[in-house]
């Protein structure tokens, strides 16, 4: 535990710098909004704007452009005819498993809607699954309007309402647990049909494994729909799962998109013209790259968005989202952006606006708010709350913003298309490192340019820059999506919940029904998938052996007392909870304290935040745990397996705000954004959560850790 309360460096509170009485004013809530975007930076005379936002751009374009913006417009209202490829796997669905893939927007929840209510009118019951908390909250509305809300609940690691409903909405991670459970009880899942939608997650490199393990365990007599834009291998796919389910799975692919798709390339200058002729670049694309952009390398400035949207909305282009490599270039691109001089419906926006803040009071200080207001703009990453997310969402699907900006998160699993996406780059940060956008990651992204039912044609706008590879784009529009790869791996939750209903004579099977094994005997031996599958058993018994060695099962391979209970504990550091539970090292009677411990376990970062020093009461708790944990931690990592470092300033943060401090105070002296606090606090309550399941064998614990959920889960990071 190399960051502990016994020897990791505490940063001291610094002086803060004395805050502008202009940003100050911009940030009251009494100030008019027109007087806040002021102040925020959106008015800016020609001798108040600085060097980067000095470019103005004359709407120009090629002519061969003229035909094509003619265009433009709202296509004409039919009654709605599904389409066959809808028809198919309708009609597939409900004889057996069928794997759709089909561009974003054609209509792929028509057929997961469809499909439910079939299974519905018939007295069965439905699970649809999703990878994101956002997006199934989302679905659990649609579902709820579709189907009325009594028969429809929802289960998320925040949310569990009406959970006996025919119909739950849910992310995959419970769905696995739900099928955990049912294994241990020799029970059926109470089920007739699985929707995994957003079904390409299975080659995630995180979450992928959650995916694969659905698809074993699920009962053959379940019929599985899985939906998704981007599956590069879906025949692959399917014949894997007829593999190991031993029941037809249809494949439908749908390649053409509901509203084609037109590139266009913004020359420097402002110039618009088309950014391929045919298959090739266009002559003026080609020209830049051969003549202006060697000239120009080393010299780019901070590109003009506020221009380039006055630009999309002279051609009628907008609404757009523009793609940008980072949170902070997300939000500074709000400042080049004028107020909007096209009228809008100012009775539904703002009656838009204002409902979700009545009941989300702190967003009224946000600090975006009056770029919404004035200039229709709004930024959208991670690093923003869940409740100001949810409202660019919001008023975006309903045709009140200009444009967004947004990281790359906002292209999976979020539904709100544009006329018009704009990109900026070619390649994309990993986690790790910028690698060029891959042809799934593009497809996502392109994905969302031109809305079905109010386009006629939708856009891709190419904005040259310093790291855009104008080939690559090119190349990437004729490439496919790449092919899906198993990212089964073993864990010791995974293990612990296998070993519950499982000899490992049973779990080594299981692993050979994987889609590891499987790419293994029916690909090449140079593919990632021959050292998944062949190391995939050999890790198992490495993980066995610990747990016996610990412990968790006895010499028959058994779990013990203690392995039982810790099954319970789902999610990514049972064994260290486990041992905290087992020699009583957490916090006793302190809500606020248990609440605090917990915060360093699920941090998985590696940053160093000069938070303040921790008070007494909390540095002997993290002290505590630190003492009875060091010596298993040591044990792990002598074995062979990663244990994160322990970050005191995550304890302290988690600690203030269980105790009531002020949101804002605590993000200003962590240095922290709203998103990443938001993250930690909400992780924190996953992991409560899981302690409040032990209820027979640990119940003052279980109690402890329900109200210590309940000190952290409140506004802002919880809104209706």
């Amino acid at each position: 535990m190399t960051r502990t309360a016994a020897n990791m460096k505490v940063y001291h509170k610094k002086k803060p710098t004395q805050a502008s009485a202009e940003s100050k004013e911009a940030k009251n809530p009494k100030t008019p909004p027109s007087r806040r975007f002021k102040k925020a930076g959106g008015y800016r005379s020609k001798k108040s704007i600085k060097k980067p936002y000095l470019t103005r751009l004359k709407p120009e374009i090629d002519p061969l452009l003229k035909g094509v913006f003619k265009k433009i417009g709202k296509p004409e209202s039919t009654p709605f005819v599904p389409d066959p490829f809808q028809l198919e796997a309708l009609e597939a669905i409900k004889k057996t498993d069928c794997l759709v893939t089909a561009p974003t927007g054609s209509g792929k929840t028509w057929i997961a809607e469809q499909a439910i209510r079939t299974v519905f009118n018939q007295g069965g019951r439905c699970w649809y699954a999703s990878p994101l908390k956002a997006l199934t909250n989302s679905k659990w509305v649609e579902l709820a309007d579709y189907f009325a809300s009594e028969n429809v609940g929802i289960l998320t690691g925040d949310t569990k309402e009406n959970t006996e409903a025919p119909i739950i909405v849910g992310t995959t991670e419970i769905l696995r647990n739900q099928l955990y459970d049912a294994m241990h009880r020799g029970i059926d899942l109470k089920c007739d049909l699985v929707i995994l939608d957003e079904a390409h997650f299975l080659g995630d490199i995180d979450r992928g494994v959650v995916w694969e393990e659905v698809m074993i365990y699920l009962p053959v007599r379940v019929n599985l729909l899985l939906l998704s834009a981007t599956v590069g291998n879906a025949h692959e796919i399917a014949q894997w799962l007829f593999s190991i389910r031993n029941k037809e799975c249809v494949v439908i692919e749908e390649k053409k998109r509901p509203v084609p798709l037109y590139p266009l390339f913004l020359h420097p200058t402002g110039r618009m013209t088309p950014y391929l002729e045919k298959k090739r670049l266009y002559r003026s694309v080609v020209d830049f790259i051969d003549r202006d952009r060697p000239k120009r390398r080393g010299r780019d400035r901070l590109a003009p968005f506020g221009e380039i949207i006055n630009v999309l909305e002279h051609y009628r282009l907008l609404p757009a989202i523009f793609f940008l490599k980072s949170r902070s270039e997300c939000d500074a691109a709000l400042k080049t952006c004028r107020p909007a001089t096209v009228p809008f419906n100012d009775e539904a926006f703002s009656r838009d606006v204002e409902e979700p803040l009545d009941r989300s009071p702190y967003l009224r200080n946000h600090k975006q708010l009056p770029y919404l207001y004035k200039a229709r703009v709004a930024a959208h990453h991670g690093g923003q709350l869940p409740a100001w997310k949810f409202q660019v969402e919001t008023l975006m699907k309903r045709g009140h913003l200009r444009a967004i900006f947004a990281t790359s998160t906002v292209s999976a699993g979020v539904n709100f298309p544009a006329r018009t996406i704009v990109l900026m780059n070619s390649d994309l940060f990993n986690g790790h490192e910028f690698i060029p956008l891959s042809g799934t990651e593009f497809h996502q992204m392109t994905g969302r340019a031109g809305r079905r039912g109010q386009d006629k044609i939708g856009f891709m706008l190419i904005v040259p820059g310093r790291f855009m590879d104008l080939v690559h784009i090119k190349r990437s529009l004729f490439s496919r999506p790449e092919d899906i790869m198993s990212r089964i791996r073993n864990d010791f939750s995974m293990v612990l919940n296998l070993l519950l209903s499982q000899t490992p004579e049973d779990i080594r099977q299981i692993f050979e029904r994987s889609l590891a094994a499987y790419q293994r005997d029916h690909r090449s031996l140079k593919d990632m998938a021959e050292q998944a599958a062949m190391g995939l058993w050999e890790d198992f018994l490495k993980h066995l052996n610990f747990l016996k060695a610990e412990g968790f099962v006895d010499r028959h391979d058994r779990l013990t007392e203690n392995g039982v209970w810790a099954s319970k504990l789902r999610l990514d550091q049972p064994l260290l909870i486990a041992e905290c539970l087992r020699t009583e090292a957490l916090p006793r009677n302190d809500e606020n304290l248990l609440a605090a411990v917990m915060a360093p376990f699920i941090y998985d970062g590696d940053q160093e935040l000069p938070y303040r020093h921790p008070p007494r009461k909390l540095l002997d708790a993290n002290k505590r745990v630190a003492v009875h944990l060091i010596p298993l931690m040591e044990r792990m990592r002598k074995a062979g397996f990663q244990v994160n470092d322990q970050y005191l300033w995550t304890s302290t943060v988690i600690y203030d705000w269980a105790r009531g401090f002020d949101w804002d105070s605590i993000i200003k002296e962590a240095g922290m954004a709203d998103g990443d606090l938001a993250m930690l606090v909400s992780r924190t309550a996953d992991n409560l959560r899981q302690i409040m399941s032990l209820r027979d064998t640990h119940p003052e614990m279980a109690e402890l850790a329900s109200r210590a959920r309940d000190a952290i889960l409140r506004e802002p990071i919880v809104f209706e």
